[in-house]
């Protein structure tokens, strides 16, 4: 049996409260009540409640103060305001402050259950659009990946093709695009998922210590090698070696591993018996390797030999339809990390991340989500707690809201190529109040 529905009256007035808790407790509802707004506040905090009937004037704490409150920390509960001195400019402000409904004190007891029955309606199909969000979100999730952009769905079905053979992969991207994952995607669809996934950065260690993690080191090798140690080579047998920022990888190495591949066996560093290999080879950069071929820092026969398979990993600023999936997921993770009640993102907050270019990539996003979750006051996180994204090194303190404004529009601007019609679509504003906008802050196309 599912639980009962949890209703909380807040009125000063004893008739008040003992008549609604009547009424709602003969249709079934589970009732409680507080004679004000601060112990009012208390138990909201305390229990959870489905519906919220709250009077506007109370003597200790105004009800539009605890409106504010419940919107800010419990966005998902309902709340209707009551009031005997009702106006029509009350029952706006309270809509603004988010109130879902306005009753006028009397008000005819038959009439309750209706207004409870619609409110939870209109609360069973948000939280159905919801849960149907989310099943979309869960299949915009491919072994770790997350993506619903035509540029992922190619992504994934690529993955799916070269998991089924062995050659080798060269994943190239900016940094924070997620190469690795991507690697561990083809690894998990591949023969190979059940060995090892064994990654080394390789821009990470000086060129001797490179050596050493690679291909391990007999006793006596070099000063402080007490012991033999199995190189990377060695531990991914079975399974995937990943090298990631393979770029960096000196000369004379590219020169070892590019035997390595060819022979399949190596010798450990100051060992003369040979160590014979087999897993798959998948690389990742984000430099330009050609260019860097051309300019003699890498080797072209080493490349040509990675480059067997190609796979580009699409940059956030390409893909901004992910951008919510990818931030939803964040924000979950680290609400759980951090036990903090931030329940959600708001919509101009949501177009404030997709606006923006993200240099960082995913994995500037995630940090970003993680910072506004832990320093979120609310539980909807809002453009405020974004601020700090269009910071300049020079500032000490994050813009104000209408300067963030400002740099969303042009950043909508510039993305939209100065298109007045697709830029207004975008940020759900008229024209004509976009060119009064452009006019307000002074806004220029390039062109």
């Amino acid at each position: 049996m599912a639980d009962p529905i949890r209703v909380l009256i807040v009125d000063d007035e004893l008739i008040v409260r003992e008549s609604l808790a009547g009424w709602l407790g003969k249709a079934g509802y589970a009732v409680d009540a507080a004679p004000g707004g601060r112990i009012a506040v208390e138990m909201i905090g305390a229990k959870q409640y489905d519906l919220i009937f709250l009077d506007v004037r109370m003597s200790d704490l105004d009800g539009m103060e605890v409106l504010k409150r419940v919107k800010l920390h419990y966005p998902e509960t309902l709340v209707v305001m009551m009031t005997a001195y009702g106006t029509v400019q009350n029952a706006v402000d309270a809509m603004k402050a988010g109130a879902d409904d306005y009753l006028i004190k009397p008000f005819e007891p038959e009439y309750l259950p209706l207004l409870v029955e619609k409110l939870l309606k209109q609360k069973r199909l948000l939280d159905e659009n919801i849960a149907l969000r989310d099943q979309a979100d869960v299949r915009a999730h491919f072994h770790g990946l997350i993506g619903a952009s035509e540029c992922m769905r190619r992504l994934f079905a690529f993955i799916d093709q070269v998991a089924e053979v062995d050659s080798p992969v060269l994943l190239q991207g900016e940094t924070g695009t997620g190469k690795e994952l991507v690697a561990k995607a083809i690894h998990a669809k591949s023969k190979r998922r059940f060995g090892p996934f064994v990654p080394i950065n390789c821009g990470a260690f000086a060129e001797t210590l490179l050596e050493s993690e690679l291909f391990g080191h007999e006793v006596g090798s070099f000063t402080g090698a007490t012991r033999a140690q199995k190189g990377r080579l060695e531990m991914a047998k079975g399974g995937t070696l990943f090298l990631d920022e393979v770029g960096e990888i000196p000369p004379k190495m590219q020169v070892d591993l590019l035997r390595v591949l060819q022979e399949k066996r190596f010798q450990r560093v100051g060992g003369s018996r040979d160590v014979f290999v087999d897993f798959r080879l998948i690389c990742a950069t984000h430099r330009d390797l050609t260019r860097e071929v051309s300019k003699g820092n890498f080797r072209q026969d080493f490349y040509f030999r990675l480059k067997v398979i190609e796979i580009e990993v699409p940059a956030l600023r390409d893909r901004r339809q992910d951008i919510p999936l990818l931030a939803r997921h964040f924000l979950d993770r680290f609400r759980r990390e951090t036990n903090k009640r931030v329940t959600g993102i708001t919509e101009d907050a949501m177009m404030l991340l997709q606006s923006y270019d993200w240099p960082g990539n995913v994995r500037e996003l995630e940090n970003t989500l993680e910072r506004a979750v832990v320093l979120s006051n609310g539980a909807v996180l809002n453009k405020a707690d974004f601020g700090f994204l269009f910071r300049t090194p020079q500032q000490d303190v994050p813009l104000s809201l209408e300067e963030m404004e400002k740099v969303h529009i042009e950043r909508v601007l510039k993305l939209c190529r100065w298109n007045i019609s697709k830029a207004a679509k975008v940020l759900e504003v008229n024209r004509a109040t976009l060119h009064n906008k452009i006019r307000k802050f002074g806004l220029r196309s390039p062109e």
